[in-house]
C-alpha cells in the first residue's frame, strides 16, 4: 500500500513538470544550464548574409552584426505566442541595448501590419523583413524562434517557444557573454 502511494506521488510530480509550462520552465531555468558552449553550432560568414529592410530602422545586412553578441528572433503579428513574448523582449531590449543587438525578423507579414503592431503596443526594438534567403542554421521551424548568438558567432541559446525574456538568468547570461 506505501509502495502504491509513492508511485502515484511520483506519477503526480511528473505530470505537473511535464504539462504545466510554468513549472517545466522554472525547473529547467534552475536545473539546467541556458546553453552548452562546448557543443554551440557556430553561425558562419555565409549564414549571416541577409539583407534586412529595416521597419523602425535603417535597412542592413545581418552580416553587419557579425563580431557582436546578437539577439536574433523570428517572428509574426500573425503568431499569438510571438505577441505574448513582445513585452518581455521589449524590456531586456531596454535594460541591455547597449550590450547585444537586437535583431527581430518579422516572417510572413506585411509591412503596414507589422508598423501598425510596433505603434500600437509603443514598441521600439529594431524590426526586419528578410529580403533574401535564410540559411537552414537560422531559418525557423517553429514561431517564435530565437537565437543568442555571441561575438563569434555561436548560438548560445536556441529557443523554439514563447520565452519570458526578462529574466534574471537571461540578464546575467547577457551580462556573462559581453565580458
Amino acid at each position: 500500500m506505501k509502495k502504491n502511494i509513492i508511485y502515484i506521488v511520483l506519477i503526480i510530480i511528473i505530470g505537473v513538470i511535464a504539462f504545466i509550462p510554468g513549472v517545466r520552465n522554472f525547473l529547467k531555468d534552475q536545473f539546467f544550464p541556458i546553453a552548452t558552449i562546448e557543443n554551440a553550432v557556430t553561425v558562419n560568414k555565409d549564414d549571416y548574409d541577409i539583407d534586412l529592410q529595416g521597419i523602425n530602422v535603417p535597412s542592413t545586412n545581418l552580416k553587419n552584426f557579425k563580431d557582436k553578441p546578437i539577439f536574433l528572433n523570428f517572428w509574426g503579428t500573425w503568431c499569438p505566442p510571438c505577441r505574448k513574448e513582445w513585452p518581455t523582449i521589449q524590456k531586456l531590449y531596454d535594460t541591455r541595448k547597449g550590450n547585444v543587438d537586437f535583431v527581430l525578423i518579422a516572417m510572413k507579414d506585411e509591412e503596414p501590419a507589422i508598423r501598425k503592431f510596433l505603434k500600437e503596443n509603443n514598441y521600439s526594438v529594431p524590426v526586419y523583413i528578410a529580403q533574401s534567403p535564410i540559411s537552414e542554421k537560422l531559418l525557423p521551424k517553429a514561431f517564435p524562434t530565437t537565437f543568442l548568438l555571441d561575438k563569434s558567432g555561436r548560438i548560445l541559446i536556441k529557443e523554439d517557444a514563447y520565452r519570458d525574456w526578462n529574466t534574471e538568468s537571461v540578464h546575467q547570461f547577457i551580462d556573462n557573454i559581453i565580458k
